[in-house]
């Protein structure tokens, strides 16, 4: 049984139109491409990110990092349960290794994640080959198959570019929210001349750009699709939020019935419907927004 037969995928993910007059009186559409309901532990980019990572893994053991609050640590530690496989993540924050477990935390211990946690100057220079191979001994998980913070890699650019392929002929402008950028890079890839994908960084510092276009140079040697960022709706950096970006998501909950997960969806949101009341889209216009998770716990 292959990996993605075990990880039991719907795919292609379903597509939701839904009627927002914030789009409609501006002769908008909106729809919704739900990579939310891909899988019920590997949500969304997760699965079509950590996959590729787990064929190129061949067996071996997974190692791979994020924050106290990270999705991509909790997805990696349920593709090792489903697969038998085990796992390992770094976790930002010595200081966090003497108190009680957060819920997301515990969730990836119980899915047999072991816990292994560095301090934050140590977790900057992760990429550093020394710093990692010392990082990987400490932990380890030397002879483990490394898997990069937030999954994003050449294999998981050329697994991203299906989401693209998917939305060929059904939108005009894709918007999806960015962390590491990978899920950018490949669908921007996958999508047809004509269309353009525009991404929302969820961290502050203007990085990403350089970033995404450094993913789609290893994987495709070259900068591919038509793409872009639009800096302005981190809403103070990653895992921050703000009242009115609750208040905004709690809205669009109420309007669609969909439950918007808040550090990345609800700013992708945000600045979708932002941008249409600046009348950054023309009329006629097809937005597609990728849901990328569903709120957690």
């Amino acid at each position: 049984m292959t990996s993605r037969t075990a990880l039991a995928p719907r795919l292609p993910s379903p597509l939701q139109e839904v009627r927002d007059d914030r789009f409609g009186r501006r002769g908008l559409r909106l729809v919704l491409k739900r990579d939310d309901l891909i899988h019920p532990d590997l949500v969304g980019n997760k699965w079509r990110k950590l996959v590729p990572n787990v064929e190129a893994a061949a067996g071996r053991p997974l190692v791979t990092f994020g924050g106290a609050y990270s999705n991509h640590l909790r997805a990696t530690a349920a593709a090792g349960r489903i697969l038998g496989l085990a796992t390992t993540g770094v976790v930002r924050g010595q200081e966090l290794a003497d108190r009680p477990l957060n819920p997301s935390l515990a969730r990836c211990a119980a899915d047999g994640m072991r816990l292994h946690f560095v301090d934050r100057a140590t977790y900057r220079r992760k990429t550093d080959p020394e710093t990692l191979a010392a990082v990987l001994r400490a932990a380890g998980a030397e002879e483990a198959y490394v898997v990069p913070e937030g999954g994003s890699n050449s294999a998981a650019v050329h697994g991203c570019r299906a989401l693209g392929a998917e939305l060929r002929g059904f939108a005009d402008v894709v918007g999806v929210a960015c962390g590491t950028g990978g899920t950018l890079a490949g669908l921007a890839a996958g999508l047809a001349p004509g269309q353009r994908a525009l991404g929302v960084p969820v961290l502050r510092g203007g990085f990403l750009a350089d970033d995404v276009q450094a993913l789609q140079e290893r994987a495709f040697g070259g900068r591919t699709g038509s793409w872009s960022l639009d800096e302005r709706f981190h809403f103070g950096g990653y895992a921050r939020t703000t009242p009115a970006l609750h208040a905004f998501a709690e809205d669009f909950e109420d309007r669609h019935g969909l439950p918007v997960e808040r550090l990345y969806v609800a700013k992708l949101l945000y600045g979708l419907v932002a941008l249409a009341q600046e009348g950054a889209f023309a009329g006629g216009t097809t937005v597609a927004a990728v849901i990328t998770g569903r709120p957690f716990p």
